[in-house]
């Protein structure tokens, strides 16, 4: 019998804890840290064994998961002294899952060479509805070999795992799929408005787009979303400006020109601005709404 390797889980949140959960209901040893002992919890009463550093649980794993904020939880959590690669088994492999910049995940990538770990640049393409039903997509890049090992844990809390090269690009696919979506809602914002405004059924609108040439697996689930006036958030504001951030800094790098993100920047600044930043980026359509004279609170 194969004895399943033991998982190491850092960051329990809105994606961190429903893809972590699935793997434990495949049968994997899981231990998980969080700074928030109430996070860590969460993944305790499913059957994780809990850690009160990072090097406590890395040192337990023979694959280890981050699900992170930003650039700078990456450096601290990658990097530090007390940290994934200062602590980390010998042969362990660190599988990465947040949207970060290719820079900081190349400078993750040189330290594990260095210490001979197997780095996979892991971002995930989904939200928290999506992770929570074993939807995601996972977008990888890294060594070969290391994909192999871990492939087959990934696969318990996604329904697609999409292998893109040696290095970076995951990283940039993700900013890529991102800006596509972030773009996109605001087109669908403004659409809409103007269907409403020229006296357009709500409903009927959604209901046609979700079954137009546009449709996808994102419209058709916004579209629902939208007939209910449901703008919990799946992804707020001010993450989709650190998203966005990351894409006009690498577009700066490579001499694109991006001037439909850079307008969509500030759109969701001014979400922010309008007391919506709490709200799902989809509030895109509130203010639109606010800004032709209708009211927001219903379409009906």
């Amino acid at each position: 019998m194969t004895t399943k390797p033991t998982i190491g889980w850092i960051g329990a949140g809105r994606m961190g804890v429903p893809m972590a959960g699935f793997i434990l209901k495949a049968g994997y040893p899981l231990v998980v840290y969080s700074r928030s002992p109430a996070s860590r919890q969460k993944l305790v009463a499913l059957g994780a064994r809990e850690a009160t550093s990072v090097a406590q649980c890395v040192g337990q794993a023979d694959i280890v998961f981050s699900s992170l904020s930003d650039d700078a939880a990456l450096r601290e959590v990658a990097l530090g002294p007390d940290g994934v690669l200062a602590n980390v088994r010998p042969g362990a492999l660190f599988a990465e899952t947040s949207t970060v910049s290719a820079e900081v995940s190349a400078e993750v990538a040189e330290e594990a060479q260095r210490r001979a770990i197997g780095y996979l640049r892991m971002p995930i393409s989904g939200n928290a509805a999506q992770a929570t039903r074993g939807e995601v997509t996972v977008l990888v890049s890294g060594p070969k070999e290391a994909w192999d090992r871990a492939q087959p844990v990934c696969a318990t809390f996604s329904k697609a795992q999409l292998y893109l090269g040696p290095g970076e690009q995951a990283r940039v696919m993700k900013l890529v799929v991102n800006a596509l979506v972030y773009n996109f809602a605001q087109s669908l914002a403004e659409a809409l408005t103007l269907g409403r405004k020229s006296g357009l059924e709500w409903n009927a609108m959604l209901d046609t787009l979700a079954q137009s040439a546009l449709a996808s697996p994102w419209l058709k689930v916004k579209a629902e979303l939208m007939k209910q006036r449901n703008f919990a958030a799946t992804m707020t504001p001010p993450l989709v400006l650190k998203d966005i951030d990351l894409m006009l800094t690498l577009a700066r790098s490579q001499g694109v020109a991006m001037p439909l993100t850079a307008l969509t920047r500030q759109l969701m600044q001014m979400l922010v601005g309008e007391g919506l930043g709490d709200e799902d980026y989809m509030a895109a359509i509130k203010l639109a709404e606010k800004q032709a004279g209708l009211p927001t609170d219903s379409p009906r």
